[in-house]
C-alpha cells in the first residue's frame, strides 16, 4: 500500500461538495428499511436464552401435575401381596401409578416383564386399568429439536444476508469497500512530485467530469489504468487524488481479496463488484496488487490454480462488458507487470499503463516537506540537503527516515529533531543497528579493520566510484565492520568503468586480508559473490566483454510466477565455456590492479587500519587527513559537518543500544538502499565484513 507517502496535508473546504459523491442515483432504488439486526452477544438475546433455559429446566425436574411419590418396584410388589393395593394403572406396559387403600398414590417403573404380576394383581382383586403412553411436553421439544436449531439456523443466514452483514450467505459478495475521508477532499495538489504520472491521469478526471465531450464525437476513454511503480512510491494515493478530482465514488479492493479456496467464489464477488459499480456509475474501481488475481494462466508447476484463473476470466469478461455510456474507469496498481496475463494488457482492458517513477531530488524535496511539517524539526534542519543526500529512496522510505529522526530525538530527549538524528536515522535504516557491546578479540577486531581499510583506500585510488561516506568497524545490523559510499547525484545507467571498479572494490577485502595475514577469512564470501555476480551480467546481460553485443540466456524467475520452470539455455556448450573465459578475465584484471594499488600503498592501508581500530568510525575527511590528502568540502552525503557537529549539543549514538543478534551479512548500498545476500544482484555501493558464516 502506498497511502501515505508523498501526501500533504489537505485542507478542510466548508464549501466543497464531500469528496466522492456518488455522482447521478437510481432514484427506483429503495432505501432499506430493515430494523437492525441483534448481534448474538446483545442483552436481549441473552435474556431470551435464560428464559428458555429455565422453563426447560423446569419441565424436565418438575413435571407438570400430581404424579405421586416414587417407590421401588420391590415396595409395589410388597404392598400387592400384603392386599394394601386398591387400584393400579400401567401406562405403556413399563411405568406404574397405583393407590393403596389409605389413599396413598405412588408410581413406580416395571423393571422386566413380570408375568406373574397380572395374575397376583386379580387374584387379590386389584383394580386393573391400562393405558398408552403419555406424550409429555419435554418429549415433544426433544424430538423437534433438530428440526427447530434448522430452521434457526436457516432463518438467522437469511437475516444476515438481507441485512447486509459478513456471514456465510455473503461469502461471494464483493468486500470493495467505499472511500469516505469525511469532507477531506485529495487532489493532485497534495501529490509531491510525478507530475508525468498526474498529466496522464487528468483526461480520466476530464472524462468523468465532463462525458459528453468525449462521447458526442465517438471517442472512447481508456476503461483500465495501470499503474506501475516501485513499492511506496505513491500510486493508491494517486488513485485517491483521480476520485477526489473528478468527485465521484471511490470502491478500492485488493488483488487477494477476491481468491478463496472455493472455486468461484472470486468470480462471484468480480460481478458482485462491477454490479456495485454500474449502480453508483459515474465511479472509479481501484485493485490494488493486481498482479496477485491477473497473474499470467497457468504458469507455475502442475499448472495453474482453478480459483484464480476463473476469478481473472471473469474480470475480462466484465471489463469487456461495459457499454460506451458505462462512465466506469478501472484504475489498477502493481509492480509486477511482467506476469501480469497478457489478456488483461490488450487495447480495451488495462490498455495504458502510467509509470509512477522514485521521486527526483526536488519531488524528494517537497516528500520530505510534508512529512517534516508533522514533527518540531529545529532550525538546522535543511530538507533541501537531506533530500540531495538520499537518492533512490521512495515516499515511504522518506517517511520512514522522518519518523525514525523523531524517535531518536525523542528517545535521547530532544525537544526538537536535528540534523545530527537524521544522519543517524540514515545510517541506522541503511545499515542496521548498531551493536557495540559485541565482544571481539584485538585480533578479530584488526582483522575487521584491515578488512575495511582495503575497502576503503580504493574509493582514493578509483577514478569511476561514488565518493567513500563512511567506514566502520562497529557491528552493524548482521556485519562486522561496513565501508559504504553515497552518490552525489541521481544515477540511471552506469559504464563498464564504473561496474569494474565496483569489483575493485568488493575485492579489497580479499586482496588486504591476503596482504597482511597471507591468508583470507570467510568474511569475504559474500564479496567474491557480488563481484562474481557483476561480472558475469556485463558478459551475459550487458554486452561489456569480447563476446560483443549479444545476450545469453534467459533471466531466472522464480517458478511460481515465472512462464518457464527452469532456464531456457539458448547456448552451446563452447559458448557458455567461452562465457566463462571471459568472466575469469575480468575478475583477473580488476584482481591484479586491486593488489597492485593494496600493495604499492600498504602503508595508508595500516594508517586506516590503526585509524579505525582507535575510532571505530571514520568518516571521508578523516581518512582524507590520516592520509595527508586535501580535506573535501562537506559532501552532499554527509548531512552534518564536523563543524556543525561540535556546535551541537552531545547526542549519544544509537550504537550504545544492546542487542544480541550475532549473525552477520553482506551489506550492499547504493542510492540509498540497502541489500543483503538474499537480495537481487544489482551492483551496489557498499562493502561490508561478516567474519562468520
Amino acid at each position: 500500500m502506498e497511502n501515505n507517502n508523498n501526501e500533504q496535508e489537505p485542507k478542510r473546504d466548508p464549501q466543497d461538495k464531500p469528496p466522492y459523491n456518488r455522482g447521478p442515483q437510481n432514484n427506483n432504488r429503495q432505501p432499506n428499511n430493515r430494523p437492525p439486526i441483534p448481534p448474538l452477544g446483545s442483552m436481549k438475546n441473552k435474556i431470551g436464552l435464560i428464559v428458555v433455559g429455565v422453563l426447560f429446566l423446569s419441565l424436565l425436574f418438575f413435571p407438570i401435575g400430581d404424579m405421586g411419590s416414587s417407590v421401588d418396584y420391590s415396595v409395589f410388589r410388597n404392598e400387592v401381596s400384603s392386599g394394601r393395593v386398591e387400584s393400579v394403572v400401567i401406562e405403556g406396559g413399563r411405568n406404574i401409578t397405583y393407590s393403596t387403600k389409605s389413599g396413598a398414590r405412588k408410581t413406580t417403573k416395571l423393571p422386566l416383564p413380570d408375568d406373574k404380576l397380572m395374575d397376583e394383581l386379580l387374584d387379590r382383586g386389584v383394580s386393573v386399568t391400562g393405558k398408552d403412553p403419555s406424550v409429555n411436553f419435554f418429549d415433544i421439544v426433544l424430538a423437534f429439536l433438530p428440526l427447530i436449531l434448522m430452521f434457526g439456523l436457516w432463518m438467522y443466514m437469511i437475516r444476515r444476508m438481507q441485512g447486509g452483514g459478513n456471514g456465510a450467505a455473503t461469502f461471494g459478495k464483493s468486500r470493495a469497500k467505499e472511500y469516505q475521508d469525511d469532507g477531506v477532499k485529495i487532489t493532485f495538489k497534495d501529490v509531491a512530485g510525478q507530475k508525468e504520472a498526474k498529466f496522464e491521469l487528468e483526461e480520466v478526471v476530464d472524462f468523468l467530469k465532463n462525458p459528453k465531450k468525449f462521447t458526442k464525437i465517438g471517442a472512447k476513454i481508456p476503461r483500465g489504468v495501470l499503474l506501475v511503480g516501485m513499492p511506496g512510491t505513491g500510486k493508491t494515493l494517486l488513485a485517491k487524488a483521480v476520485a477526489g478530482e473528478a468527485g465521484v465514488s471511490f470502491f478500492h479492493i485488493s488483488g487477494s481479496d477476491f481468491v478463496e479456496m472455493f472455486v468461484g467464489v472470486g468470480a462471484s464477488r468480480v460481478r458482485d463488484l462491477f454490479g456495485k459499480a454500474r449502480q453508483n456509475s459515474p465511479c472509479i474501481i481501484f485493485i490494488d496488487e493486481l498482479d496477485a488475481v491477473g497473474r499470467v494462466r497457468g504458469s507455475g508447476i502442475g499448472g495453474g490454480n482453478d480459483e484464480r484463473e476463473q476469478t481473472l476470466n471473469q474480470m475480462l469478461v466484465e471489463m469487456d462488458g461495459f457499454d460506451k455510456t458505462d462512465e466506469v474507469i478501472i484504475i489498477a496498481a502493481t509492480n509486477r507487470p511482467d506476469v501480469l496475463d497478457p489478456a488483461l494488457m490488450r487495447p480495451g482492458r488495462f490498455d495504458r499503463q502510467v509509470v509512477v517513477d522514485m521521486p527526483d531530488v526536488d519531488e524528494r524535496e517537497a516528500i520530505l516537506k510534508i512529512h517534516g511539517a508533522k514533527i518540531k524539526a529545529g532550525s538546522s534542519v535543511d530538507y533541501n540537503r537531506i533530500a540531495r543526500a538520499t537518492p533512490g529512496n521512495s515516499g515511504a522510505d522518506l517517511a520512514n527516515l522522518v519518523n525514525e529522526a523523531a524517535l531518536l530525538a525523542a528517545r535521547k530527549g530532544s525537544l526538537t529533531v536535528e540534523m545530527i538524528h537524521f544522519e543517524d536515522a540514515r545510517d541506522k535504516l541503511l545499515l542496521g543497528l548498531a551493536r557495540k557491546s559485541k565482544v571481539q578479540t584485538d585480533e578479530e577486531r584488526y582483522k575487521t579493520a584491515y578488512h575495511e581499510a582495503g575497502h576503503a583506500l580504493l574509493y582514493y585510488h578509483l577514478k569511476n566510484v561514488d565518493p567513500l561516506h563512511k567506514v566502520t568497524i562497529v557491528p552493524r545490523g548482521r556485519a562486522l565492520g561496513v565501508a559504504y559510499s553515497l552518490p552525489e547525484k541521481d544515477t540511471y545507467s552506469y559504464a563498464s568503468g564504473w561496474l569494474e571498479d565496483r569489483i575493485k572494490v568488493a575485492m579489497g577485502g580479499y586482496v588486504a586480508e591476503r596482504l597482511i595475514y597471507g591468508e583470507t577469512t570467510t568474511g569475504v564470501a559474500s564479496d567474491i559473490q557480488a563481484a562474481s555476480d557483476i561480472a558475469r551480467k556485463m558478459v551475459t546481460e550487458l554486452g561489456m566483454s569480447d563476446l560483443g553485443f549479444v545476450s545469453f540466456g534467459r533471466g531466472e524467475e522464480p517458478i511460481f510466477i515465472g512462464r518457464e520452470i527452469a532456464t531456457h539455455k539458448d547456448y552451446s556448450d563452447e559458448t557458455a565455456t567461452r562465457i566463462d573465459l571471459e568472466v575469469e578475465k575480468i575478475i583477473t584484471r580488476c584482481m591484479s590492479e586491486t593488489t597492485d594499488i593494496l600493495t604499492t600503498n600498504k602503508d595508508q592501508l595500516k594508517k586506516i587500519a590503526d585509524g579505525l581500530m582507535e575510532r571505530e568510525t571514520l568518516s571521508d575527511n578523516d581518512i582524507r587527513e590520516l592520509l595527508g590528502l586535501e580535506l573535501r568540502e562537506t559532501s552532499v552525503a554527509t548531512l552534518v559537518s564536523p563543524d556543525e557537529k561540535a556546535s551541537t549539543h552531545k547526542v549519544e549514538s544509537d550504537e550504545d543500544i544492546d542487542t544480541n543478534d550475532e549473525d552477520q551479512t553482506e551489506v550492499m548500498a547504493h542510492m540509498g538502499e540497502v541489500k543483503t545476500e538474499e537480495s537481487d544482484d544489482k551492483p551496489h555501493g557498499t562493502s561490508s565484513y561478516s567474519g562468520e558464516e
